[in-house]
């Protein structure tokens, strides 16, 4: 398909504000880690995750009326990759055209929102929560190694692996906040297996038995993550330190939040200024 032959000149307002809104995160600091196109491409891909993100988690408006919102950010695609003239995903034209950046993954971004939208990300099977962790995280990183100049090979397994050990990690850690929307996203086996046979989220992360299941999750989570640091350690070409430094910040949040546990009450687990700034230096990252 050819991307529209719009512009690319400029920052973007909704790069602008995700820069804003990010400020001061482990996410933000991993940015920083890029040479200024490269962290400006990842902002404007971050503004698209933002963008259809907010549309399933605001609550405003009906189901129906969220995937109407949803289905439009899809046809802006179909504009902005089939040479129309594309408005919400406009800011996006000066990095797909860059970087090469595939339709496809942008799309999976909107499946998973709509998989929360409809209840599908819900108590899921593990085959379900695969699915969802690889269409709202791992397609990101899909996108994201482009943007790293890797290979599709290595690229797109290290997207595998890292996007799934990212996903369960936030999973693990907004238990209580995902909840508060409706949300509950550990497997349906695991809390079978831990006694757990509500599936209504508030009722699931009281009960005391949800540590178990967490548990599960995290190990699956250290899988993942040991994958993806396998594939980094190879030294594949392209700019990895972004993604290095987001397996080591995300896999001590991981860690940290283990030796809390799951049961309630439980407290967020968030890395303070001091700590991110001890794993940049210890992972060698500022090299």
């Amino acid at each position: 398909m050819t991307v529209a032959s719009l512009p690319a000149t400029g920052l973007a307002p909704e790069i602008r504000a995700v820069q804003e809104r990010a400020a001061g995160s482990s996410f933000y600091l991993a940015m920083r880690l890029m040479p200024k196109p490269e962290r400006e491409a990842m902002f404007a891909i971050y503004a698209y995750c933002r963008a259809v993100d907010d549309i399933a988690d605001d609550g405003v408006g009906l189901p129906a009326e969220r995937q109407a919102a949803l289905d439009r950010w899809r046809d802006d695609l179909d504009a902005l990759y089939g040479g129309g003239t594309p408005e919400l995903t406009a800011f996006l034209v000066g990095t797909v055209r860059r970087y090469g950046l595939r339709q496809q993954d942008f799309l999976a971004v909107i499946d998973g929102m709509e998989m929360d939208i409809t209840g599908q990300s819900c108590g899921p099977d593990l085959a379900t929560l695969d699915l969802y962790c690889d269409r709202v995280a791992s397609a990101v990183g899909r996108l994201s190694i482009k943007v790293f100049g890797m290979a599709e090979g290595p690229g797109f397994d290290l997207a595998h692996h890292l996007g799934r050990a990212l996903q369960l990690t936030n999973i693990l850690r907004d238990l209580d906040e995902d909840a508060g929307l409706g949300r509950l996203y550990l497997p349906d086996e695991h809390l079978n297996e831990a006694g757990v046979r509500t599936r209504d989220p508030a009722a699931v992360i009281a009960d005391p038995a949800v540590d178990i299941t967490c548990r599960k999750v995290a190990a699956l989570a250290h899988e993942h993550y040991r994958a993806a640091d396998r594939i980094m350690l190879k030294r594949p070409a392209g700019r990895i330190r972004t993604p290095r430094l987001m397996s080591a910040v995300y896999g001590a949040i991981l860690r940290e939040t283990e030796k809390k546990g799951w049961a309630p009450p439980r407290q967020r687990v968030s890395l303070g200024k001091a700590r991110l700034l001890a794993i940049v230096l210890s992972s060698g990252l500022l090299g």
